[in-house]
């Protein structure tokens, strides 16, 4: 029996963002459910280098199907300049949870960014205003594309906004979408007054406050994933209905775990987590309901739930590298 490895370009092509979106909806429905394992995310710090490895396991059963996985993922701001080399590389180990048999190895960088995207998708589809048109971007990265492709799968998304200082990232993002959306550079108050607004930023000073977002817009908070990052001010949050994808995670690295460190938000200013959206337990956007914010730090069921849904439509059209890893013998 092989092992399957697949490169960037196979996950790319197999994480077809309509099946991730579902994948990562039922991976946040069983964590409510409680039929996952995951480990607290595991950090190594490396501030000579400037960067810092996760290790991050998970289990899931849905109830169809169940998966079980290893992402080994690294934030390094300074390859690109000094290595040409992206910020984020990402190995995920994808294994069958009845024999532990390696059944995949494959990238998680392209993965990572199609389960974030996806993730940001199904928090637009239970939080964000039912005829939403327009989408802004505050941050022109690689994960602004998967961003704008996860969330017009789940509304009709016709204006695109995005604001970044880089003017040269923010060209090549409306060159790549000029044919398929009226989409143009904007400050971060423009972007912010759209329907839905992702900020996909690694800043820890605040950039976007409460006079920059619309009354009932819903945003995205992707960027904070360590301790530290901030990208909303605190009378944005303090304003908005506030959903995580968990609670450990979020407030420990997520957007609120400043002010949340702080005393300046609570668990009363908490609406729930995601999975709870999902299941029905906690009610999802309402007409009555005004600025809402998604608090997306990543979860490890969010990426095996993903490299499932590579792996078995890359097994279906034989694409990959097989190679005998564990041996004939499994021994």
């Amino acid at each position: 029996m092989n092992t399957l490895l697949l490169d960037s370009d196979d996950v790319d092509e197999h994480a077809t963002l309509a099946d991730v979106i579902d994948a990562v909806e039922q991976a946040f429905a069983a964590f409510e459910r409680g039929t996952t394992q995951m480990p607290a995310k595991s950090y190594i710090d490396l501030p000579q280098y400037n960067g810092d490895f996760r290790s991050m396991p998970a289990y899931l059963d849905t109830g169809e199907w169940d998966a079980a996985g290893l992402k080994w993922v690294n934030v390094h701001p300074d390859n690109p300049a000094d290595h040409g080399l992206p910020t984020v590389l990402g190995t995920m180990i994808y294994s069958d949870p009845e024999t532990a048999f390696p059944l995949a190895i494959m990238d998680g960088t392209t993965l990572t960014m199609k389960r974030t995207g996806a993730a940001a998708a199904v928090a637009t589809d239970y939080l964000a205003v039912d005829d939403a048109s327009s989408l802004g971007i505050v941050g022109a990265g690689v994960q602004s594309y998967t961003q704008l492709e996860a969330i017009s799968d789940v509304r009709s998304i016709e204006e695109v906004v995005v604001s970044d200082p880089d003017e040269e990232r923010v060209q090549r993002f409306v060159d790549a979408y000029a044919d398929r959306f009226d989409v143009r550079a904007g400050s971060i108050s423009e972007a912010g007054h759209c329907d839905v607004l992702s900020t996909v930023t690694p800043v820890e000073d605040p950039i976007v406050g409460l006079e920059d977002v619309g009354e009932h817009t819903h945003v995205n908070a992707i960027g904070a994933d360590a301790e530290g990052k901030h990208e909303l001010r605190d009378e944005l949050l303090a304003a908005a209905t506030i959903v995580i994808d968990d609670h450990e995670q979020c407030t420990h690295s997520g957007e609120i775990n400043v002010p949340y460190g702080e005393g300046v938000l609570t668990d009363a200013d908490i609406h729930g987590e995601i999975g709870e959206l999902v299941v029905g337990s906690k009610a999802s956007r309402t007409d009555g309901t005004g600025i809402t914010v998604f608090d997306s730090t990543g979860l490890a069921i969010q990426d095996v739930a993903a490299a499932r849904v590579v792996y078995e439509r890359a097994s279906e059209t034989g694409d990959g590298l097989g190679f005998d890893m564990v041996g004939v013998d499994g021994r």
